[in-house]
């Protein structure tokens, strides 16, 4: 019998504090299982799937990101969904916009600009309040020469070194459009110290665990633990190769944009 589908994009924000990231996983909750639980809860009914623009890791949040919703059989009345899907959602998952696309859209192979923060702070301990937002180093940082190491992110490199347990077939290679740190404007509270920072980084892709390896590095950095010539040496591919250890945790890091391309 041949299967009649519809195509929609949803963008969504979340906090990711309480979840073990985006994937379903058994035993444990999961930014896609309370998706989905909602969505079956809204449609009654089962017949979908969804898949993501990207699987955020324990803790991460985002500030917009996006799944493709496949329906079989019937289409949606967006104007009925949209507004209980939001109200079935837990309170840390907001959805912003959905729109129908088609067949030929693929959110997984579309080319697109993803754009994260990871936030920190350093000096006296922070607010516990903070904790789901940002990481807090006690000892005092040179950020000036964090600023220096970030810039050495910018443009291709082979990334073996920010690269978490990679195999076999894992491409390695890859190119970031940009990387600084700025002092965070971006995000603010008033239970947030006083002064706080942002690792900006924009590229197409990234690998397992990168963002919070080249944060790792570039603390280590800031702490006087490596110098400015060993975070050369770990982007050199014809270096002798420097397995790093250092992940920071997944609260500070936001997926903050992603930007399809045409």
């Amino acid at each position: 019998m041949f299967r009649k589908r519809f195509y929609y994009i949803i963008q969504l924000q979340y906090l990711g504090f309480r979840y073990h990231g985006w994937q379903k996983q058994p035993n444990v909750n999961t930014l896609q299982r309370m998706v989905e639980r909602t969505i079956a809860y809204v449609l009654e009914h089962k017949d979908f799937k969804i898949l993501a623009s990207g699987r955020t890791d324990a803790k991460v949040s985002a500030n917009l990101a996006y799944i493709e919703l496949f329906v079989d059989h019937t289409s949606l009345d967006i104007e009925e969904f949209f507004p209980l899907l939001n109200k079935n959602l837990p309170q840390d998952i907001r959805a912003l916009n959905i729109e129908e696309t088609d067949e030929k859209f693929n959110i997984i192979q579309s080319p697109k600009i993803k754009e994260y923060l990871y936030l920190f702070s350093f000096g006296e301990k922070f607010h516990p309040f903070c904790a789901p937002f940002m990481y807090n180093v006690l000892e005092d940082l040179d950020v000036e020469v964090m600023k220096e190491g970030a810039q050495l992110f910018v443009g291709k490199h082979n990334f073996r070194s920010y690269c978490h347990r990679p195999n076999k077939n894992t491409i390695l290679e890859g190119e970031i459009m940009s990387c600084e740190i700025i002092e965070n404007e971006i995000y603010t509270a008033n239970f947030f110290p006083d002064k706080s920072y942002v690792l900006k980084v924009r590229g197409e892709g990234f690998k397992r665990n990168q963002i919070r390896l080249m944060m790792g590095a570039l603390l280590d950095l800031g702490k006087g633990k490596i110098d400015i010539n060993y975070i050369r040496k770990t982007l050199d591919s014809n270096a002798e190769e420097i397995v790093l250890e250092h992940i920071v945790p997944g609260s500070g890091l936001i997926l903050n944009s992603i930007k399809f391309k045409e």
